[in-house]
């Protein structure tokens, strides 16, 4: 029994021995055929890495584009909002001016002009009733007469002040 266990053990190494002899040889033959056939190789090699990092960069610059197209998108939205924020404070702030200037008794530019226009209409009215020209007619004469009617255009408008003032 020894004398096959020997014999099954010295088939396995010879096998071993083919195996790495082949493997040796195969490793020279590929050493051997990459001297001869190298600078071709070499020069595929270098034609594939151009022809890849080519490809690559590509790839990044469309990535980019992307990316740059989408934080384009972004700002515009953000500068939107901000901007429709930017109307909804400043309708806050004026009016809660407009409420302050309520509270402290400062007529608004509404009231203010409608005041206005009912003076004009108060003077025009009183002036038509004293049967005086209105301010408009008195400038018109005045520029007629050369000054002769500048004394009562004067005088009408100190009458209008002390009617409004005890109004």
């Amino acid at each position: 029994m020894a004398t096959q266990d020997d014999d099954h053990g010295n088939k396995g190494s010879d096998r071993i021995k083919d195996s790495a002899q082949q493997i040796w040889l195969a490793g020279l033959g590929a050493f051997a055929k990459m001297q001869q056939e190298g600078s071709k190789a070499f020069e595929a090699l270098v034609k594939d890495g151009a022809g890849m990092q080519k490809k690559t960069q590509q790839a990044a610059e469309e990535t980019l584009a992307q990316a740059q197209t989408r934080m384009a998108g972004f700002a515009s939205e953000f500068g939107t909002k901000a901007a429709g924020q930017w109307g909804k404070l400043e309708n806050i702030f004026e009016e809660r001016v407009a409420r302050a200037l309520e509270k402290l008794g400062i007529p608004s530019a509404a009231e203010h002009a409608a005041l206005q226009a009912r003076v004009a209409a108060l003077e025009a009215e009183l002036q038509r009733r004293q049967g005086k020209p209105t301010a408009t007619t008195a400038r018109t004469a005045s520029r007629k007469t050369a000054g002769r009617s500048a004394a009562p255009a004067a005088a009408t408008k100190k009458t209008v002040r002390r009617g409004t003032k005890a109004g």
